[in-house]
């Protein structure tokens, strides 16, 4: 197993505040590079997440041994004086902070940048919120699905007669956490040109919108609104979910010209490459409940195996839509080793998406599952703040720590 001080951010030191996912999911990716990602949380009950998830072997969450892996887990009470002293001094010593509290919650506490950076003008402070730290709506309660809304996805996602839908995953706040780690690995760079720290300001609808592509210039040079469209995407085609004979479906992406061709030698009509209606991009994407039709017909007839082996053989993209069954089932998720197990206490085994991306010489890699609660003051305020069992001991019988 690939120890920590291998790992490329081997050198830094993280102190991860705040809860549930947009924070921590940065503070993850962090981790799974080898940073020392020191997660507080409250003494009382921890980070929700430690509850959350939809199944609970032993009342255990499944989703929290993936959140917190490679950090560990100190307890903290940040509405006392002494428990914001003990975060004060970690952060004199820490490279990157991140937290997503309301916006204005740090300042309340005393630890405003312009405090820390007093401290430790090296700080990178990375903070995520629902609308950034600065505008109108910035003291706003702002959940991950508030973002998705407002910025823009919630509106194209499901069937046009239906209201708008989600996706069945925390879209809003990884995207947040995921554009939050972009930016702490900047700061990071500019650092050692500058020597100084700065804020990293993630806005989970900033995120979203990050990722609507021309949705903006259409809408105002084009006069096009983006709906939803369901399964497909509007000019699209074809590129759709297909029936096959063994009640399968199969995804089928076939919209460039010469993909086109290809898959129309493979359903044994070469005419539809070279029919007017068929023939190029535009004329599919005018045409597409047509093709789709027709092609719908043929696959309906073919075994999805056998069609998946046809597909591929001709250099038409297609494959199955996976479910985690499928993913544990699957050799080239195995050949590439993209779920990892490992031990978490009382769970046993626990599958678990790998690193990524993957570095071809410091690869990341996940050294343990989520840690108990309060698992490492010892270590962290014994070994890092110099702390002895008394003084230790006199904060825990306050509620401290």
């Amino acid at each position: 197993m690939t120890t920590d001080t291998e790992l490329p951010l081997a050198d830094l030191r993280v102190v991860e505040m705040g809860q549930l996912l947009a924070g921590p999911f940065c503070g993850q990716l962090l981790g799974d590079f080898g940073a020392e990602v020191i997660k507080i949380e409250d003494p009382r009950a921890g980070d929700p997440m430690r509850q959350w998830g939809r199944e609970k072997p032993h009342g255990m969450s499944l989703w929290w041994p993936i959140v917190a892996r490679n950090k560990k887990s100190v307890t903290v009470n940040l509405r006392s004086a002494e428990g914001q002293d003990l975060v004060r001094r970690l952060l004199a010593e820490a490279d990157v902070l991140i937290e997503n509290f309301r916006p204005g919650t740090l300042e309340r506490w005393g630890l405003s940048p312009e405090a820390l950076w007093e401290l430790n003008p090296r700080l990178v402070i990375t903070r995520v919120s629902g609308y950034g730290q600065t505008g109108p709506y910035s003291s706003r309660a702002g959940f991950g699905s508030i973002g998705e809304a407002m910025g823009g996805i919630r509106y194209v996602i499901g069937d046009p007669d239906r209201p708008p839908a989600r996706s069945g995953i925390s879209l809003g706040d990884s995207l947040a956490a995921v554009f939050a780690a972009l930016g702490t690995l900047v700061a990071l760079h500019t650092r050692r040109r500058t020597g100084r720290g700065q804020v990293v300001d993630a806005a989970i609808y900033e995120a979203v919108l990050a990722m609507m592509e021309s949705l903006l210039p259409e809408w105002e040079l084009a006069g096009y609104q983006r709906e939803r469209t369901g399964a497909v995407l509007p000019n699209i085609s074809p590129s759709n979910v297909f029936p096959t004979s063994d009640g399968e479906s199969v995804l089928i992406a076939a919209n460039q010209d010469g993909v086109f061709r290809r898959l129309a030698e493979v359903m044994g009509r070469p005419d539809l490459a070279e029919d007017e209606r068929f023939r190029t991009h535009d004329a599919r994407g005018r045409n597409m409940d047509l093709i789709d039709g027709m092609i719908a017909d043929w696959s309906a007839t073919v075994p999805a195996a056998e069609l998946l082996h046809r597909l591929d053989a001709a250099g038409v993209p297609a494959g199955r839509i996976y479910k985690a069954r499928d993913m544990l089932a699957d050799p080239h998720y195995a050949a590439r080793q993209a779920i990892v197990r490992m031990a978490a206490p009382g769970l046993g085994d626990v599958p678990m998406q790998n690193v990524m991306p993957r570095l071809s010489e410091t690869p990341g890699a996940v050294r343990h599952t989520g840690p108990q609660l309060g698992e490492h003051n010892d270590e962290v305020f014994g070994k890092i703040l110099g702390l002895d069992a008394e003084q230790t001991a006199r904060l825990r019988s306050a509620g401290v720590i």
